[in-house]
């Protein structure tokens, strides 16, 4: 045990004081710099790059490798050439590989990094190594755009579902492929004499299972980390590009039959008409408008089995929150987020409830300020005898020092139209907040420190919550540092806060270990631990724990492996202890009413998973994840993954699935839960598109079948036809239907 402990200690050591290349890569970096030339002639986007200005143009190639390591120029060439005129950037990008099989899963938008063949540019507009806008290109001419906020520091800080007007064109050769990408300044938001920007690019090549990028970025980061940008100077400073307006109008038919209303029969047709409007204010600062807003062409959630005791987290997908979103939603952490936009205009079921209006004002006022502010009317639930909701959300947020911000947000959900308003609401919820947010310049430290305070007519306890969550970070290990306080008086109606009336205090640490070896890329260790402690503010729940008192503990072991060609496996453990502060059936489906776990008792279970995920590059891949043992006072034993065959280049089939046998003791009856998703996701051109989701949830007697067709007739402009059904899965029930929709929607997107 003895010489154990010491091997441990010094493989620690070795770890801590190895040397840390991180510093010397953003020293590198500082000198990245690329002259951008201003056009005099056009450009035809054909993706050919035969004009002169491609010929005259900077032409970087000194690429390095990501992966599989850090510490090399890339194996691929890759020439990148910029240059501008009045209204557009344009980028050529000349990819060089092994040979001409470019991976290419479909010819869908918004296509996935991992898995293919493709490059992508972001460009930090207003130097702040914060926000910045993507855009990216693969051998087939399919596009995608994101933005980046909160520096790029994790795969959460990457949003695809911003939407936007560019150009590109694509070609494809016997040993490269090369694009051109034309995007209008209109797209971004900049300073108007702007004389240079920050900005990166990277490149993933399938044939050689290589990912590079022009600014050298350590592996056990992102690619999108915003620490590691090089430098563009304009030839001339940039001017502001005139009237920005961009109007999107929108028509809507739908049909909608309930079959388990008999008197609602034969079913409603309805008719809508609204649609959005974009504002360029300055060049910095852009004002959203919408007007009876319709998202039936929003894909429907992914559903998920749910054995916790607390509400799933669902993501936002609707346009009109998304641009500058991370401004309003980054507050608090993800399990106490004072702000969610999911809770204007859906339900706790997630049906809609009309949206009459809205306004949002966001952006940049100067190179270190960021304002947002929004504004949106709720009609009456008529349903539930509910008023309509007025919602009001401002936020601030202040650069300070090289990266890290000062942030403030006030949230006011105010009734609104209360007149035969019967239902249970409170008159008005309110939450001002604020946070210092850190990030360091040599990219060691992040974190954040908040605190939040609601104002309600409900008097309560402890309306606050407050945290704080301290990353240190290094090459070969990383160490974290949270606490949060969420007092029992923190309803904060308009934000996610599954849980209250709890003390969280979590110390993590990581290893991370790069073998010489060819098979295996990177090794890492984690040890998670989690203590919760009941504050005693909640009259509902068990006085089994003392105020104050340890309610849950919790300690996670994880080992994660990536090898070489592009494989993944992982190992975890976890052993929990806890006592529960309210009755709770953790199946979700008894029919017993007797049941349940009763609030006081005591457990502690051990869980062990394992994971496996296939190279994203073969035709062929999956995801699988086997889960087995003790589960409060039984056992649970189960598996989920995806199965994804590719049929390059018009789409995908795949299926999700997640299977547990959870077995309990008396009275409780051993359940399988079951979960199953079948998608195909088929792309006839890049302009038309069919997608497919059938989703069996046994948890909620339910099987969903969604379908929607897209054409996209105009740059940014659309015609959707959505089909749903939804039908019960009970025993004896034969499926029968519960309910169907039919929905066409039109969009057009129109430059003023």
């Amino acid at each position: 045990m003895k010489n154990l402990w010491t091997g441990l200690l010094l493989f620690i050591s070795s770890c801590l004081f190895a040397q840390d290349a991180n510093d010397a890569y953003i020293q590198f970096n500082e000198s990245l710099d690329v002259k951008v030339k201003q056009l005099s002639e056009p450009i035809d986007l054909d993706g050919y790059l035969d004009e002169a200005i491609w010929k005259s143009a900077y032409d970087s190639t000194n690429f390095w490798q990501f992966f599989p390591t850090d510490s090399v120029h890339s194996t691929s060439r890759t020439e990148l050439m910029m240059a501008y005129d009045d209204d557009f950037l344009y980028i050529g990008v000349r990819c060089y590989s092994t040979g001409g099989d470019f991976v290419v899963p479909s010819l869908r938008r918004d296509y996935s990094f991992r898995g293919s063949d493709n490059f992508s540019i972001f460009f930090d507009t207003y130097k702040d190594k914060t926000n910045a806008f993507l855009f990216g290109i693969n051998p087939y001419g399919v596009r995608r755009e994101a933005l980046l906020f909160n520096g790029g520091q994790s795969g959460d800080s990457f949003s695809m579902a911003w939407d936007n007007k560019w150009y590109g064109e694509a070609a494809t050769f016997d040993d490269h492929w090369s694009a051109e990408m034309k995007i209008p300044f209109k797209a971004l938001r900049f300073n108007s004499g702007s004389e240079d920007w920050y900005f990166n690019c990277y490149r993933n090549d399938s044939q050689l299972n290589e990912i590079s990028s022009y600014a050298r970025i350590p592996q056990n980061l992102f690619p999108i980390n915003l620490a590691y940008v090089g430098r563009m100077e304009w030839e001339k400073p940039l001017q502001k590009t005139g009237t920005n307006i961009s109007v999107i109008p929108y028509l809507a038919t739908d049909y909608y039959r309930d079959f388990e209303q008999p008197e609602a029969s034969p079913g409603e047709t309805g008719f809508a008409v609204g649609g959005d409007a974009k504002v360029a204010i300055s060049s910095g600062l852009n004002l959203d408008l919408t007007l009876n807003p319709d998202f039936s062409q929003v894909e429907v959630d992914q559903q998920v089995t749910n054995l916790t005791r607390f509400a799933v987290l669902f993501p936002e997908r609707r346009q009109f929150f998304l641009e500058n979103a991370d401004l309003f939603s980054s507050f608090g952490l993800s399990r106490v987020n004072p702000f969610f936009s999911r809770r204007i205009g859906l339900d706790e079921n997630g049906s809609p409830i009309p949206i009459r209006f809205g306004a949002r004002l966001s952006g940049k006022v100067n190179d270190d300020l960021r304002i947002g502010l929004l504004n949106m009317q709720e009609g009456k639930q008529e349903g539930n005898s509910l008023p309509g909701f007025n919602y009001t959300v401002a936020a601030l947020q202040q650069k300070v020092f090289d990266r890290s911000n000062v942030s403030f947000l006030f949230v006011n959900k105010q009734a609104t139209n209360t007149e035969e308003s019967t239902g249970d609401y409170s008159a008005y919820n309110r939450i001002a907040g604020l946070e210092y947010r850190l990030a360091s310049k040599n990219n060691r430290w992040s974190g954040k420190f908040f605190h939040h305070q609601l104002f309600s007519p409900q008097e309560t306890d402890d309306k606050f919550s407050q945290g704080l969550q301290l990353e240190y970070l290094r090459r070969r290990y990383r160490f974290e540092w949270a606490h949060l306080f969420v007092g029992q008086g923190f309803d904060a109606e308009v934000g996610f806060v599954p849980r209250r009336d709890y003390a969280l205090v979590s110390p993590e640490m990581e290893l991370f270990w790069y073998p010489n070896g060819k098979s295996v890329n990177q090794f890492g260790v984690n040890l998670d631990t989690r203590m919760i402690f009941n504050v005693g503010k909640d009259p509902n729940a068990s006085d089994a724990v003392p105020d104050w008192g340890v309610a849950e503990r919790e300690a996670e072991m994880a080992w994660t492996v990536q090898f070489s060609n592009n494989t993944q496996a992982s190992f975890n453990s976890t052993l929990s202890n806890l006592t529960l502060l309210n009755d709770f059936d953790p199946t979700r489906v008894q029919e017993d009413p007797a049941a349940i776990l009763p609030a006081g008792t005591e457990y502690t279970y051990a869980t062990f998973s394992m994971g496996y995920a296939s190279d994203l590059r073969q035709p062929f891949f999956f995801e699988i994840n086997p889960v087995i043992g003790s589960f409060f006072n039984g056992t649970r034993a189960g598996v989920n993954g995806s199965l994804t065959y590719r049929f390059q280049p018009y789409g995908l089939v795949s299926i999700d699935f997640d299977f547990n046998r959870v077995n309990l003791a008396e009275p409780f009856e051993p359940v399988d839960i079951f979960l199953i998703g079948p998608r195909l996701d088929l792309t006839f051109t890049k302009n038309l598109f069919l997608n497919t989701f059938i989703q069996y949830n046994s948890q909620f007697d339910n099987m969903n079948i969604n379908t929607r067709l897209q054409w996209r007739y105009a740059p940014v402009s659309d015609l959707f036809i959505v089909y749903t059904d939804n039908y019960l899965t009970a025993p004896f029930s034969q499926f029968g239907v519960r309910n169907r929709a039919l929905t066409a929607k039109v969009t057009y997107w129109l430059n003023l």
